[in-house]
């Protein structure tokens, strides 16, 4: 599949230089620029989730965020994912290195969907813009939504 996207993507390429040389160049800067003000961020991420890897073992990983842990391990991960502000591009990738050294998809989905969707970093702009109570409100069923996610996920990966 990888391969396949590969090649639509380089025929695009062709097609898209064919069609205005200029243009192409210049959709190629800005997807280069972009890249290169992710690349600091999406590094220091990997090397923290490296370290983490590295200092803690599978063994630990798994007894706090493991599919052992239950739903000690969910509370812990969704704690975790309401305080942290991560990219997407940058979660996700890291999500797959901490259940390939032992998370369990139940915790990991708990963490995924209380970082998208429960944000205490943005409440005060949330509450000068919709209010104390929607805000709270909001950001409480979120969090407690984000259980039930997880126990959905761990349903059909776990």
């Amino acid at each position: 599949m990888t391969k396949i996207l590969y090649i639509i993507t380089i025929v695009l390429l062709f097609l898209s230089i064919y069609k205005d040389k200029e243009k192409t160049k210049q959709a190629l800067l800005k997807g280069w620029n972009s890249f290169n003000n992710i690349l600091p961020l999406f590094l220091a991420v990997l090397v923290f989730v490296g370290l983490i890897i590295a200092i803690f073992s599978v063994n630990f990983i798994s007894k706090f965020i493991g599919d052992q842990s239950g739903w000690y391990g969910t509370i812990i991960a969704a704690f975790f994912g309401t305080f942290v502000m991560i990219p997407s591009f940058i979660a996700l990738p890291m999500a797959q290195m901490l259940i390939d050294n032992g998370a369990g998809y139940m915790q990991i989905g708990a963490f995924i969907s209380t970082l998208f969707m429960v944000q205490l970093a943005s409440v005060p702009i949330e509450m000068k813009y919709l209010g104390k109570k929607i805000t709270i409100v909001r950001n409480l069923v979120a969090f407690l939504f984000s259980f039930f996610v997880a126990y959905v996920i761990s349903l059909f990966m776990g």
